[in-house]
């Protein structure tokens, strides 16, 4: 039986392969007349710059292109975030409507002229995306009182590079970059109508974005509320451009913005709070939020789980759990291994939590950030619940997935639980893991069961479970070494384990996007020496 490495290795040496093929044409002249097929058609339907809000964040302070050095705009850009900002030209929405519009679009004549035949850097699928979106609703400092040969440049320039999306989106295996993609083609059809069926090639190519990777409750496959809100953001940006440009909507769109409204809703509004499950990190929505309200979009969902997340709340409590199995491995690249983790915030604060995510996948604490030990859950001998492979420098997704068996949810007045069985470690371990938590609203009390269950006759095993917390908490261990306090600002609690060696042990949180701060994290260890081992634990309000 061939090994599965081997394998692994053998994709990556011929994705390496292809990709390269396509790159040298790409860079040849067929590539260059294929995409040059241009119509002398007029720019018609012009943009709101401020619909774009949805996906950019706003800025107070708005800079003149005068205060930009705009002869070396180009030059010293080694650094990779530097140039991908520069040539999304996204920054143009940090631009004040008061800069010289001759100024503007001279900078835009000469990236034309330094770029207009494809590269693989600056023709890059996600900023050719972005730049797009950006020249055409920035129109008013980018095509406003230009002359016809500067105009003629223009059109030619942006039904080029979406002739050039249109050629590579069915080649991306990321959604995203094929959402974003997409935006941009469908932009293109409004902008130029009837231009090269741009529109409906556009809309044919979103109908198999949401058949492909979104579920039946609205919620991606991926099961990512980061990738969640942004499918949201550009659903609702792509209507908008409907409804400005007076064209009918397409009923398929109203539909699915209703949907992962409902899961956003969920996910987010109920709680207001960025729960780090499955690569989320922190980003705060308050902005969107208010985009939606301004824009009329509102969603309610009291639901108790969605997509494998569940969450209980009252007005002072809210415990979420992430209770799903592991999606496809198609739809894995940003998932983390933390089944049955889970998190709790008191009064708005963070009491548990998960470490987060580091969503830079050239940096080795991406694949750190996966491992279930940066999650709030069980460990059984340093293995993670999932196992990941690299298929590229950049790439990581499930080699073996998990499933969870079992499942039960109780929410009362004076009584919750959340029982969960996942079987991440029975192929390579014999086990599996059960959870139960419940907590006692009057006694504002949580009592956790971990019970590791062996299903084979398997070797004594070594266990962690840890609980993270977030960066500033302060925790001490009690005289008599048996509790842990912990100082939530104003309130304070206590965490127990009566029957296993408990500690504090420094770590790291990933909430922040791409950076990280040390953090401590509770942890209890040891060895099963049973048939079924069970460890509890209680975290119970200080009065």
């Amino acid at each position: 039986m061939i090994n599965k490495s081997i394998l692994g290795n053998f994709s990556i040496i011929f994705l390496t392969l292809k990709n390269n093929i396509r790159k040298i044409y790409q860079s040849s002249n067929f590539y260059d007349k294929k995409i040059s097929r241009v119509d002398n058609v007029n720019f018609g339907y012009k943009p709101s710059p401020y619909l774009l809000s949805s996906i950019v964040k706003s800025k107070n302070k708005k800079y003149r292109i005068e205060d930009f050095t705009l002869e070396s705009i180009w030059k010293n850009n080694d650094d990779t975030r530097d140039y991908e900002k520069l040539n999304s030209f996204f920054w143009f929405f940090s631009l004040d409507l008061k800069s010289s519009k001759k100024a503007v679009q001279s900078l835009i004549l000469n990236w034309i002229n330094n770029n207009y035949r494809y590269n693989n850097k600056s023709w890059d699928f996600d900023l050719t995306s972005k730049r797009i979106i950006s020249w055409l609703s920035n129109h008013q400092l980018t095509y406003e009182d230009s002359d016809k040969e500067y105009r003629t440049n223009f059109d030619h320039c942006i039904q080029k590079q979406a002739n050039h999306l249109l050629n590579e989106i069915n080649n991306s295996n990321d959604f995203e970059n094929k959402m974003i993609g997409c935006a941009a083609i469908i932009l293109t059809g409004l902008a130029y109508k009837n231009n090269m069926n741009y529109l409906s090639t556009g809309l044919d190519l979103l109908k198999k974005i949401i058949k492909l990777s979104i579920d039946n409750q609205g919620f991606p496959k991926s099961r990512s509320i980061k990738q969640l809100s942004f499918y949201l953001k550009n659903f609702i940006l792509i209507r908008e451009w409907f409804k400005e440009s007076q064209n009918d909507i397409p009923e398929y769109i109203d539909e699915t913005i209703y949907h992962l409204g409902l899961s956003y809703s969920f996910i987010w509004q109920n709680i207001n709070h960025d729960l780090l499950f499955n690569g989320n990190y922190e980003s705060n929505n308050k902005e969107f939020d208010q985009y939606l309200k301004r824009f009329g979009y509102s969603f309610k969902n009291r639901n108790k789980e969605v997509a494998g997340y569940i969450i209980l709340k009252n007005k002072k409590i809210i415990l979420a759990m992430d209770a799903g199995s592991s999606p496809d491995i198609n739809f894995s690249k940003d998932y983390q291994a933390g089944a049955l983790s889970f998190e709790i915030i008191s009064n708005g604060k963070k009491l548990i939590s998960n470490s987060g995510y580091f969503s830079n996948k050239e940096n080795k604490l991406n694949y750190l950030s996966k491992s279930s030990a940066l999650q709030s859950t069980l460990i059984i001998d340093d293995h993670s619940s999932c196992n990941f492979q690299k298929i590229s420098k950049t790439h990581s997704i499930i080699n073996q997935g998990l499933k969870i068996t079992k499942k039960n949810v109780v929410f009362e007045n004076n009584y919750w639980k959340i029982s969960a069985i996942h079987d991440g470690y029975l192929k390579n371990l014999g086990c599996v893991h059960e959870r139960n938590i419940e907590f006692y609203p009057e006694q504002m009390k949580f009592v956790g069961f971990d019970k590791i269950l062996r299903k084979n006759k398997t070797n004594d095993k070594k266990f962690d479970i840890r609980f993270h917390l977030n960066p500033g908490t302060k925790v001490m261990k009690t005289q008599d070494n048996k509790s842990i306090l912990i100082e939530l600002e104003d309130e304070g609690w206590k965490f127990n384990c009566d029957n296993f060696d408990i500690d504090i042990d420094n770590g790291l949180y990933l909430g922040n996007k791409n950076s990280y701060k040390e953090n401590q994290n509770i942890f209890i260890s040891g060895i099963t020496n049973k048939l079924d081992e069970i460890i509890k634990w209680e975290i119970s309000k200080l009065k």
